[in-house]
C-alpha cells in the first residue's frame, strides 16, 4: 500500500498495524481530533505509518460485529498536517478503509460488509469518494465496491 506526497507526487510505502498500548501517549486530541485512548477497550484501533517511520499519520477504530459478517469504522482519522486542502499526504483514509475491506474478507470470506456512521456533512464525502451505499444512519462497503476500494488502496 503507498499514500502520496503531494508536493512531489511521489508514491511513499506505508504499514498498518495494530496501535500498542505506547503510542496512545503520541495519539492526542490536537493531532488526531478525538480522545483515542477512550476508544481502546472497546475496539480494534490500527495506525498507519509510512515504512520505516514511527511517526503516525492516520488511526482507524473497528467494531468487528461476527454475526453480521461485517466490520464496523467506528473512527476514522488522519493527522492534522494530512487534513485539508494544505496536506502533505493523500490516500490515508482510503487505505485505511482499504486495510478494513481486506480485514473484513480475511474474516468473512462469503458475505463480507464494511460499514461507518459517518457526521451528516460527510456522507456524501464517503458515497462520491469511496462509492459507499447509503444505508440510511450508515453506509455501507460490500460485494464489488468492497473489491474496487481494495483494489485501488490496498494493492502495492
Amino acid at each position: 500500500m503507498y499514500i502520496i506526497e503531494l508536493i512531489s507526487k511521489k508514491k511513499a510505502l506505508i504499514n498498518v498495524r495494530r496501535v500498542q498500548i505506547q503510542d496512545f501517549k503520541k495519539v492526542t486530541v490536537k493531532r488526531y481530533f478525538f480522545n483515542w485512548k477512550s476508544v481502546q477497550d472497546s475496539c480494534e484501533v490500527y495506525k498507519l505509518t509510512l515504512q520505516g517511520n514511527e511517526d503516525i499519520l492516520g488511526l482507524i477504530a473497528i467494531v468487528d460485529h461476527p454475526a453480521e459478517e461485517r466490520l464496523e469504522i467506528k473512527l476514522l482519522t488522519v493527522s492534522v498536517e494530512n487534513a485539508g486542502s494544505q496536506k502533505k499526504y493523500d490516500r490515508i483514509a482510503g487505505c485505511l478503509i482499504g486495510f478494513t475491506c481486506r480485514e473484513a474478507i480475511k474474516r468473512y470470506t462469503t458475505y463480507p460488509c464494511v460499514s461507518l456512521t459517518p457526521k451528516t456533512e460527510l456522507k456524501s464525502h464517503y458515497i462520491n469518494k469511496y462509492g459507499m451505499f447509503d444505508g440510511g444512519r450508515q453506509v455501507y462497503l460490500e460485494d464489488e465496491s468492497l473489491i474496487d476500494i481494495i483494489k485501488t488502496y490496498y494493492h502495492d
